[in-house]
């Protein structure tokens, strides 16, 4: 039988400068969209999903007190995860994901790969030990009698994407699957790529979540699950825009107007810049 009722919490890493020369006409600098990491608690235990990039930001959710068991990985993209190394540094935790985002996090911390991607946009602050999770067996987590589902989404910003799904308190945790109020990561996401995503937003608008907690964030956003809508309505709209548009700046420009108020427009201008070539 389950025990009490699980809570969650959820802490957002802000924003950090990178080293990346390419700016939009309009920012002086380019910036890291906040990452989120949730904690999933029980009356003993708790389960941490995605595990931060930078050891700073894993030792923050590490101060929290929790009895850490399980730390599960929804996608490889290394700011959800390199602080993982750190995080099992300071408990007897595991660390999961299911076997195809495993393979992701290998290719994320295949040593030139971080030289070539990762430490040119943040010199100096990717942890050394890089750790991946080991290969989930089956679809499922168990915390104090609860379930927390692994749902297989496909392509969402990056191949291979899950969300975690816990029934009994009617939360998604829904890594890169779901921005709120964040502008998408669409480099990896051509047309088809982005067909994809939408596919995925349907498959976790179905679970008819009360909460859907997004891999990146604007921290004075609560975490409702309209944001699915205005991700699915983002994606549209960049549909839209580009075959309406012949430029990259033309493209960026006609976003903003759309979606003026979103955090990190630098991630704009870098799928503009994709989707334009």
């Amino acid at each position: 039988m389950p025990g009490a009722q699980l809570s969650w919490s959820v802490h957002v890493a802000p924003s950090i400068p990178t080293e990346i020369a390419d700016l939009p006409p309009d920012v002086p600098r380019r910036m890291w969209s906040p990452i989120t990491a949730t904690l999933i608690e029980g009356e003993r235990d708790a389960v941490l999903v995605d595990a931060l990039m930078t050891a700073e930001q894993a030792d923050r959710v590490a101060a929290s007190g929790m009895n850490l068991t399980t730390v599960f990985v929804t996608h490889g993209h290394g700011d959800h995860w390199f602080g993982l190394g750190t995080l099992l540094e300071r408990f007897p935790a595991r660390a999961v994901a299911t076997p195809a985002v495993v393979e992701q996090m290998k290719k994320q911390m295949a040593p030139e790969f971080v030289a070539s991607f990762w430490d040119k946009r943040f010199p100096g602050r990717i942890p050394d030990r890089l750790v991946a999770a080991e290969p989930l067996a089956g679809d499922r987590l168990e915390l104090e009698g609860h379930d927390l589902v692994v749902v297989g989404l496909g392509h969402t910003d990056t191949d291979d994407a899950t969300c975690l799904h816990v029934p009994s308190i009617g939360l998604v945790v829904a890594g890169d699957a779901v921005y709120n109020d964040v502008h998408l990561y669409l480099a990896e996401s051509p047309a088809e790529g982005r067909r994809a995503w939408l596919d995925a937003l349907d498959t976790i608008a179905a679970l008819e979540p009360e909460v859907v907690v997004a891999g990146h964030k604007n921290p004075d956003r609560p975490d409702d699950p309209k944001a699915i809508a205005e991700t699915r309505r983002y994606i549209h709209d960049f549909e839209a825009v580009a075959e309406q548009t012949k430029t990259t700046l033309d493209l960026y420009r006609r976003m903003l107007e759309l979606h003026p108020g979103r955090v990190n427009q630098g991630a704009l201008s870098g799928a503009a810049r994709s989707a334009k070539g």
